[in-house]
């Protein structure tokens, strides 16, 4: 074979690789795409009201977030709740001030102060619900958090019922996303925070 046949060849599969490359790559971007609106679309679903269960958790990062649980345990739709993730400066008083708490607040809402991010949420909760023997769990957060929330909750308590109750985000509409820059950088990060739980839990299971 002479030398103008092997660079020939060699050009040949240069090009097949580079095709097949380009191909893999379309096919990634497609899978990831199509992933990214089927997230989308779950977390713009309206929520259906939870089942009454053992405790409620509030994880921290906005006011309906609070507010949204203390009416939960006020209706004693649970019997306790534990507000996760609580500033080391904040108290009780406070916080049942601005979540407009009332009698049951007083006696059965729980403050966690570990907690820093989706995770230790998780295992600040999975403590508070083997402490008190619950197997039933509403969980509530943004609707866009519920997805990865739901997966690093569920894979510290898998004998454990988790209830959904996703509130909306004030300032983030979903149902709306394509039409904010801001909200399609916000849903992509979350989507890409969530899959990278999707892939931590499985390795740790």
């Amino acid at each position: 074979m002479g030398d103008g046949a092997c660079v020939r060849l060699v050009g040949v599969a240069e090009n097949l690789l580079m095709r097949g490359a380009l191909a893999f790559l379309t096919l990634l971007l497609a899978a990831y795409v199509a992933g990214f609106l089927m997230f989308v679309n779950e977390v713009a679903k309206p929520p259906m009201p939870p089942a009454p269960a053992d405790g409620v958790v509030a994880l921290t990062g906005g006011p309906l977030r609070l507010e949204a649980a203390a009416a939960l345990l006020e209706k004693k739709t649970a019997k306790r709740l534990l507000i996760t993730g609580v500033a080391a400066s904040a108290t009780k008083e406070d916080l049942k001030h601005r979540v407009h708490g009332r009698s049951r607040f007083d006696c059965c809402a729980d403050l966690g102060f570990f907690a820093t991010d989706t995770h230790s949420n998780a295992e600040e909760t999975a403590d508070w619900a083997r402490e008190h023997n619950y197997k039933s769990l509403i969980i509530v957060t943004t609707n866009y958090h519920m997805p990865r929330s739901l997966a690093e909750f569920s894979a510290l308590m898998p004998g454990v019922r988790l209830e959904p109750w996703p509130v909306p985000s004030q300032g983030v509409d979903v149902a709306q996303w394509w039409r904010n820059p801001h909200t399609i950088l916000l849903l992509n990060g979350e989507y890409l925070k969530y899959l990278a739980s999707l892939v931590m839990t499985r390795m740790g299971a």
